[in-house]
């Protein structure tokens, strides 16, 4: 598991926020997919699961990004 954390980390040292855009593209289609197949009864659920997961990393995510724009460098 280490091994693919460094990889991982090592992949987005070289990467550009358009590599990171591509990336959250493609995720966003598969769970389009996904929700396509997903059965009539399940998706409440899924909805909720979803939804969770969404603030729980959207949260951070901001908060770290306005941190970002709150640090005082000058580019």
């Amino acid at each position: 598991m280490k091994r693919l954390f460094y990889y991982a980390d090592r992949y987005l040292e070289k990467s550009t926020w358009k590599d990171l855009a591509l990336i959250k593209f493609c995720l966003f289609s598969i769970g389009v997919l996904a929700g396509i197949w997903m059965p009539s009864k399940g998706r409440k659920n899924a909805g909720k699961i979803a939804l969770a997961v969404f603030v729980a990393t959207y949260i951070p995510l901001m908060a770290k990004f306005f941190a970002v724009i709150m640090d005082k460098d000058e580019f």
